[in-house]
């Protein structure tokens, strides 16, 4: 009995020795792959692209909701604004500049203890006006479709003073507030003041401006190496968030960057 299976044992073993050896036979078989011929087709994304119906079946509700919600009254602006209104300082870029102050410095100070000496953002980044009537949400996404963030930089006097050069060598609606540029008729400097007072190149200043900006963007090098804090909190927002929280948009043109005649 037991030599019956030893005969079976050592059949098997014989068996996968002779399947083992076919196999790396095989396997060592190597087939050398080269590229030959490269294919591509475009499909181009416009009106002539035909929806289909399924897909449209499917996302019809979310659309809806996402519809209403967009367009959903927030508040009310009774005189349209847009960036290109006048050339030193607008109301919507003082409206903007006046949201990243109240919506941002509070969470600002409850981290640090500090307040927020001046906003600065850029003319560039206004991608929409105001116009007069119901103001949405999707009226915010218009005005800032980007997701930047709001960013706290501590500027020296120095960096200070390369900031408000900037502004003078630009002369353009940049939002800003907290500081007051008067220049005269010969663009020379008539008067600058920082919250009220005088420029102090001995102090740091805290300046609120957004990542893009922080980084760089529209040439601002002078925040270069400036200490900065996140708060988490896109421009965005604080734009919404403000529109819900006010009855009717009152921003107006002003004194604090202009030329005497």
């Amino acid at each position: 009995m037991k030599t019956s299976i030893y005969k079976r044992l050592g059949k098997a073993f014989l068996y996968l020795a002779f399947a083992k050896a076919i196999l790396i036979t095989t396997s060592c078989k190597s087939d050398h792959l080269y590229l030959t011929k490269v294919t591509s087709t475009q499909t181009h994304i416009d009106s002539t692209l035909q929806s289909v119906a399924q897909i449209e079946a499917y996302i019809t509700p979310f659309k809806k909701s996402l519809d209403a919600q967009m367009d959903e009254q927030l508040s009310f602006n009774p005189v349209s604004m847009n960036k290109n209104d006048y050339k030193y300082n607008t109301p919507i870029g003082n409206m903007l500049a006046t949201i990243v102050r109240e919506q941002g410095e509070p969470i600002y100070k409850s981290r640090t203890g500090k307040n927020i000496d001046v906003v600065l953002l850029n003319h560039g980044g206004i991608r929409a006006g105001m116009p007069a009537g119901p103001v949405t949400m999707r009226r915010a996404y218009e005005i800032m479709p980007f997701d930047n963030e709001i960013t706290i930089a501590e500027l020296s006097g120095d960096q200070m003073n390369e900031l408000i050069n900037y502004l003078i060598d630009r002369k353009r609606a940049h939002p800003f507030d907290g500081m007051k540029i008067i220049l005269n008729a010969d663009d020379s400097v008539n008067e600058i003041t920082i919250q009220n007072q005088p420029l102090d190149k001995d102090r740091t200043y805290i300046v609120a401006t957004n990542d893009y900006l922080y980084n760089g963007g529209d040439d601002m090098s002078f925040f270069k190496g400036a200490p900065m804090m996140k708060i988490d909190y896109k421009i965005r927002n604080a734009v919404i968030d403000y529109f819900k929280k006010v009855d009717t948009i009152k921003f107006e043109r002003d004194n604090r960057f202009e030329v005497l005649d």
